[in-house]
């Protein structure tokens, strides 16, 4: 594996979620809160990552690869976005608020570090 392709990966992962998940996230797209009609806003959403997941690993692999990497993206991201949601739902800026903050976090890295990892793979291998 070559070292600078991981860090510059982790890097620009790091600045894709920064954008899709904070500059990006709008009025609409901040509907993913409601109770009712949540689910094209939180598409909406993760097709953002998806997006710019694929446009980062087309730098790097042929478009069926990057295509995958970045469709499991999208579908990840909407999961745990939809977990935050519905375990959060019940605090106000509690304690709790914040741990599921966090931990909605970390596992959209975790998933970041598995798309760099699975992409460093592939591209030792085609």
């Amino acid at each position: 594996m070559e070292y600078s392709n991981f860090l510059i990966l982790l890097v620009i992962f790091q600045f894709k979620h920064f954008v899709a998940d904070y500059l990006l996230q709008g009025k609409y797209t901040l509907g993913k809160f409601k109770l009712v009609g949540w689910e094209m806003p939180l598409l909406a959403h993760s097709s953002v990552h998806m997006v710019m997941t694929y446009c980062i690993i087309l730098f790097y692999l042929p478009r069926e690869y990057a295509a995958s990497l970045a469709v499991a993206d999208m579908a990840i991201h909407f999961i745990i976005d939809r977990l935050k949601v519905l375990l959060s739902r019940d605090y106000d800026k509690d304690k709790e608020f914040w741990w599921c903050l966090g931990a909605d976090q970390m596992a959209h890295h975790f998933t970041h570090y598995l798309i760099v990892f699975i992409t460093l793979g592939l591209m030792e291998t085609l």
